[in-house]
């Protein structure tokens, strides 16, 4: 109303304005209508967490602010007329631990609450582990044992926790055997022999406190005598085997890989194992320790041909070098990979696969095949690559795998005399055959196995005095496993079950 007051105005109907004033005060006095204030009330009780007892003298807050209180001998509070909306409660005691409630407050109604206090201790950390099984720095322990430990805690009844981590000398990757667990003892397996490996235990206890252990140590006996090797399939991926061939006996994998590593065989040397692995996309050589470390890779021109899948190499008696087939080529190469030299070459149409190299002739016998498995030929070659001669020709159904005797003397092969050339290669009834290296006395080594299985991949022994081999069904679906029999055919006992390609030296 003031900005339509001119200052005329003003001096010539001062009356006028004075009134005007009058009302506007009236009117500013003027009372709002007041909103009633809604009010609720808490009513609770404060217990003992463990006795379920009330507790007395607990001092209760509100936030937002409003009267504060204690407990009455009954542990009962409350709170009236609070204006309704959420509230926080903070609870305190002496010797208990503060707790917090969240409560909402309703109009013209009690809100009840119950408040359970936890009595507070001073916690103490536990006691660092003692008491190491094996003992620290203790040494030749197996390869597979349970690692042991003591634990105390200063305040009686506090449960423990443990974390417990591994590792070997010489790499700085931890392995975690534990976590979180009550357990104290944990077992550890498939270690590596002469290896010293580290341990340590962290303890924590109900309030989390924790406490690390000393580093404690041992070492694992030296490598064993382990005079057999094989090839095992497991969840779809093959790798290297070591065995000592007793019933229960030792048993060590030496690859680990997604690759495949397969057809293993020992230096005459006994220092290195051969075998091939397709890491590349391709077979190629590698060799490797008795325990399984350094592996090397030997070749760059690959293990490969008709129906060989890596199979197809040999050490030379020496272990200085390997001769082995890519295709139709017969090659010689050293050991660490270098003097790459092609021996021989196959005849036309033919790839070169399963060999073995003599020792006292230092002569190579070698198989080819054709374009089908069941087209297969043996021929002698010196040790230079000169051919010597056809030592098996073609023969009704699958043969394969010719190998020397320790004299030289004989050889053993292996051939499928159902009659039936499958198709996929599939053989029905394949049998160990021994013939002298003239062709002549031919015996057939398998007329003890079971029907409907295969003799496969045989090896003679080290003294010579039995046969090596892989037995399997004919349903190519049933893992293989590796047999060994006198020369004879007679005393077949099984040593490995899923294996194939065994080595024996």
């Amino acid at each position: 109303m003031f900005a339509y007051l001119t200052r005329s105005a003003l001096r010539w109907r001062p009356l006028g304005v004075w009134a005007w004033l009058a009302m506007l005060l009236l009117t500013a006095c003027t009372e709002e209508p007041v909103e009633p204030l809604l009010v609720g009330h808490i009513d609770g009780v404060v217990k003992d967490s463990r006795t379920n007892a009330p507790v007395p003298n607990v001092a209760i807050s509100t936030n937002p602010a409003s009267t504060s209180l204690t407990t009455d001998a009954a542990g009962q509070f409350s709170f009236r007329d609070l204006e309704i909306g959420k509230y926080s409660l903070s609870v305190r005691r002496a010797g208990y631990r503060t707790e917090t409630v969240n409560v909402t407050v309703s109009q013209d109604k009690a809100t009840t609450v119950t408040v359970v206090l936890e009595q507070s201790t001073s916690n103490q950390r536990p006691n660092a582990p003692t008491k190491p099984l094996p003992a620290t720095a203790a040494t030749n322990q197996d390869i597979n044992l349970k690692l042991k430990w003591k634990a105390t805690d200063p305040d009686a009844g506090d449960s423990l926790r443990y974390d417990v981590v591994l590792y070997q000398s010489n790499s700085s990757q931890q392995q975690s055997l534990l976590s979180n667990s009550r357990d104290t003892t944990v077992q550890v397996s498939n270690l590596k022999f002469n290896t010293t490996y580290f341990w340590q235990v962290t303890v924590r206890d109900k309030a989390g406190e924790t406490v690390r252990g000393d580093v404690w140590t041992f070492t694992t006996k030296p490598m064993p005598e382990l005079r057999y090797l094989f090839a095992r399939e497991t969840n779809g991926n093959t790798d290297i085997y070591a065995a000592d061939g007793a019933a229960d006996g030792v048993v060590i994998r030496l690859t680990n890989a997604a690759s495949i590593e397969t057809a293993p065989q020992l230096s005459p040397m006994r220092d290195r194992i051969a075998f091939t692995s397709n890491a590349t996309g391709e077979y190629q050589i590698y060799t490797m320790n008795r325990d399984g470390s350094d592996p090397r890779r030997v070749t760059n021109v690959s293990v490969a041909g008709y129906s060989n899948k890596g199979t197809a190499y040999r050490w030379s008696p020496d272990g200085a070098h390997f001769i082995y087939a890519h295709y139709d080529q017969l090659y010689r190469i050293n050991r660490d990979g270098t003097g790459l030299t092609l021996l021989a070459t196959a005849p036309a149409g033919r790839h070169f696969r399963e060999m073995d190299w003599a020792e006292l002739q230092n002569e190579i016998l070698v198989q080819t095949i054709g374009s089908s498995v069941f087209d297969a030929e043996v021929y002698t070659y010196r040790a230079n690559g000169t051919l010597l001669g056809m030592a098996l020709g073609n023969l009704p159904g699958r043969t394969d795998s010719p190998c020397y005797s320790i004299d030289g003397k004989t050889w053993l092969y292996t051939r499928d005399i159902s009659g039936v050339n499958n198709i996929t290669g599939r053989q029905l009834d394949a049998r160990i055959f021994a013939a002298r290296t003239d062709g002549s006395g031919v015996v057939d080594v398998s007329s003890k196995k079971l029907a409907g299985t295969n003799d496969l991949h045989p090896r003679y022994s080290p003294d010579g005095s039995k046969i090596i081999f892989v037995n399997v069904s004919n349903d190519n679906v049933s893992p293989p496993e590796v047999w060994i029999m006198d020369t004879d055919g007679n005393n077949r006992k099984m040593l490995f079950q899923n294996a194939t390609l065994p080595d024996w030296k």
